[in-house]
């Protein structure tokens, strides 16, 4: 159990140096943060699907929402009875339109939960893997669950 804490916590250092460099290189503008709210999820060992109800809040902007999939490859082990995430969002202009956001996002995650528990990763991807969500999201959980990984997120427009 200690070395999948050791491995989460290794894979999303590492994801942030990456992430910070390749931001480096484009001028990022903070557009807001999207929220992610979901049911239980159970871990199948080599991963797992979950879906979630997302909304993103801009300064000035009406809600956004989504619909997201996310999808983990990797150690998984584990049930967690509801997730909720948050990304700060980052694009290289200054506003993003209604369903702006929808696309397939891809990156790194690790998580663990022993009752309530914590986990970040970090995604890249939307239009011309444009959007960056940021380096380390937060992330919160119920349950008994680790895991550690490539992950996918697919966010379409929602209602």
């Amino acid at each position: 159990m200690r070395r999948s804490f050791l491995l989460a916590g290794l894979t999303a250092a590492s994801l942030v140096v990456s992430v910070a460099d390749a931001s480096a290189q484009q001028r990022m503008t903070r557009i807001g943060v999207l929220e992610c709210r979901g049911g239980a999820s159970v871990g199948f060992i080599v991963g797992s699907v979950t879906h979630l109800g997302c909304v993103l809040r801009a300064d000035g902007l009406p809600d956004d929402r989504y619909v997201a999939t996310i999808r983990k490859v990797g150690l998984d082990i584990g049930i967690t009875q509801e997730t909720a995430l948050a990304w700060g969002v980052f694009a290289p202009v200054d506003r993003l339109g209604p369903g702006d956001l929808s696309g397939n996002y891809a990156g790194a995650q690790g998580s663990a939960s022993v009752g309530v528990g914590l986990g970040g990763n970090v995604l890249v991807g939307g239009s011309n893997n444009s959007i960056a969500l940021q380096p380390l999201s937060v992330q919160g959980q119920v349950g008994l669950n680790v895991a550690a990984g490539l992950e996918s997120l697919e966010l379409r427009p929602g209602r």
